[in-house]
Order: C-alpha cells, then sequence, then structure tokens
C-alpha cells in the first residue's frame, strides 16, 4: 500500500474554502427556495430537466443519469414529489418495464414561480462575484474534474 500524497498547505486552504464556500451556497439556495416556493433543492433538481423536456415527459432512467441520482434515491423522491401532486409516474409506452415521468400542471406552476428567484439568489451569490476569465476557468476546471468523475465511475 503506497502512503497517501498529502495535501500542501495551499491545496488544504483551497480546499477547505471550496468545501465551505458549496455548503454554505447550497445552504443559501435551499433556504430560497424553501422560503420563496415551497420546493426543496432536490425537488428543483428533478423539475428543472422534466420543465425543460418536450412534453414534460422523461424516462425515469434518463431523469436519474442526468440529475446523477441512483435509482432508489429518485425513486423515494419521485414518491414525495407526487404526494404533492408535482409529477406522476407513468408506464412507458414503448416498453412496458420502463417508468416516465410527468410534469404535472402544478409542477409546472411550481418551478415556473421558483425558478426567477432561484436564477437570481444564484446570480447575487456566485456570478456577481466572478469576472468573465474567472467564469471560463472555472467552467474549464469543474468540466474537468467532472469529466474525470465519471471516467472512474464507469
Amino acid at each position: 500500500m503506497t502512503s497517501p500524497r498529502w495535501l500542501d498547505a495551499e491545496q488544504a486552504r483551497v480546499w477547505r474554502a471550496y468545501r465551505d464556500m458549496n455548503d454554505r451556497l447550497i445552504a443559501r439556495l435551499e433556504e430560497q427556495l424553501a422560503c420563496d416556493a415551497g420546493l426543496s433543492g432536490s425537488d428543483y433538481t428533478v423539475l428543472v430537466p422534466l420543465s425543460e423536456s418536450p412534453l414534460g415527459v422523461l424516462r425515469a432512467r434518463e431523469l436519474g443519469t442526468g440529475i446523477g441520482w441512483d435509482r432508489s434515491r429518485l425513486s423515494h423522491h419521485l414518491t414525495r414529489m407526487e404526494k404533492r401532486g408535482l409529477v406522476v409516474r407513468e408506464e412507458c409506452d414503448e416498453d412496458a418495464r420502463g417508468l416516465t415521468v410527468r410534469l404535472t400542471e402544478a409542477g409546472r406552476s411550481a418551478i415556473e414561480g421558483a425558478a426567477p428567484g432561484h436564477v437570481e439568489c444564484v446570480q447575487r451569490s456566485f456570478f456577481n462575484l466572478i469576472s468573465k476569465k474567472e467564469l471560463t476557468t472555472l467552467g474549464a476546471v469543474f468540466d474537468r474534474v467532472i469529466d474525470n468523475l465519471k471516467s472512474e465511475s464507469a
């Protein structure tokens, strides 16, 4: 077994700052969604791709893959969202074993009501604080890390 490559002082500082920033930013966004729209961050995560899909319908497997959730997590959350009337699950027309998730009118109303305040909170809490050059750099870094994580899990 090889010994770990410990973080140097600058790496440790940046990693801790990233973790702290991420925790605080997610908490701020969760608070905004709950107060302004009565949604959780998880609700919003599910509603966005549904609202962007033609007819507001996606296969459950496609939805889960797109948001990075496993089948169990998605199923449990969809159950909670169904009880609130935001989505419905239906048998897939092409494959009786598959399920589709459909955005309801209440779900569409919820995402359309939540989006303006959410986007404003993201702008104010994150994008207003970084330059165009920093944005380009962050985008490249995030894409590289995500690609690496995807290749490691494949």
